[in-house]
């Protein structure tokens, strides 16, 4: 196995101490007779390698991670909303245009230097940040949620975030300190951020729920919102998108947090869906062809955009 060193650019091999004690935290019950079929799931990024066995009703028989948070800064993925029609059949609704929100927090944790502060020093950027922010008042800090005159469902979070970091240089030059200090506005910058993020995700997600609604794209009786990856697990982001869900009639479906972060039983339960479905059996690699990055669906976030959904405003109260 090879692991990607982003910090030094190059690939490097794990030592075999470190593959053991990956191995062996792989927590699988050998000599249970298995009567279900079992899927094997890995997820692997330039983040973590997690991998691990599902059986097609769900029982988790064992998982794994591998962190390589010491070689690298961990940063954010990617954000999109799509309908889901079934298994492999996906509607683009919107996606981010530049950075996604887990990147923009990180590096606004990086500017503020949380892993100095002691509450935060072992926590990621984006932990840091919900954390700090229980701590702080957000209307110390009015920051206006990107792209609010454009009406598709499209996320922006570079812009934001330079706003955000000629406020931090404007607030260090007040108080008399270097870049890499602490702010003594650190708690108050994090909650208005983070509110900031959920109010533009909360918004985004309200229009395209209204465009499938408008458009007949799904059952109004019971629509679901899932919501999954990493920054779904802040906690500050699923009540806003609780409002919008209440709003609308719709359901909120949130993974565990332990599954919103890199893992490998997201992975497996994807293959027993497909699996159950026959959907991408292969019984030979031959002629496969291996890209970066996947397109998810038919792409019709030009025609939501056309559309221009109006979406009233609700009071983010969290």
């Amino acid at each position: 196995m090879l692991i990607l060193n982003k910090t030094a650019g190059v690939f490097s091999k794990p030592s075999k101490r470190n593959m053991y004690e990956f191995l062996r935290s792989f927590n699988f019950r050998p000599g249970k007779r298995f009567l279900h079929k079992l899927v094997l799931g890995i997820e692997t990024s330039c983040d973590d390698t997690a991998a691990a066995v599902v059986d097609e009703t769900g029982n988790v028989l064992g998982e794994a991670i591998h962190s390589q948070t010491e070689v690298h800064l961990k940063t954010g993925g990617h954000c999109l909303l799509a309908l889901v029609r079934g298994v492999s059949d996906f509607l683009l609704l919107g996606k981010s245009l530049d950075i996604a929100p887990g990147d923009m927090l990180d590096k606004v944790a990086r500017r503020l230097s949380l892993i100095k502060h002691p509450e935060c020093s072992t926590m990621s950027g984006g932990k840091a940040i919900e954390h700090l922010a229980k701590q702080g008042n957000r209307l110390h800090f009015d920051f206006k949620p990107p792209m609010q005159h454009a009406k598709n469902c499209d996320f922006s979070f570079s812009g934001l975030r330079h706003i955000i970091d000629k406020m931090i240089m404007q607030k260090e030059k007040e108080e008399g300190i270097e870049k890499g200090q602490i702010l003594s506005s650190a708690a108050d910058i994090a909650a208005a951020v983070q509110h900031t993020v959920a109010c533009h995700i909360a918004k985004r997600t309200h229009r395209a729920i209204l465009f499938c609604k408008q458009r007949d794209l799904f059952c109004q009786s019971n629509a679901v919102l899932v919501v999954s990856g990493g920054v779904a697990s802040n906690l500050h982001i699923r009540k806003a998108l609780e409002i919008v869900t209440d709003a609308t009639q719709c359901t909120l479906l949130c993974p565990p947090p332990r599954l919103c972060t890199d893992n490998g039983v997201m992975i497996a339960w994807n293959g027993v869906e497909r699996l159950r479905a026959g959907l991408g059996i292969l019984h030979s690699t031959e002629g496969i062809r291996y890209e970066p990055k996947c397109p998810l669906g038919a792409d019709i976030s030009k025609e939501v955009g056309e559309a221009a959904v109006k979406v009233p405003r609700l009071k983010m109260k969290i």
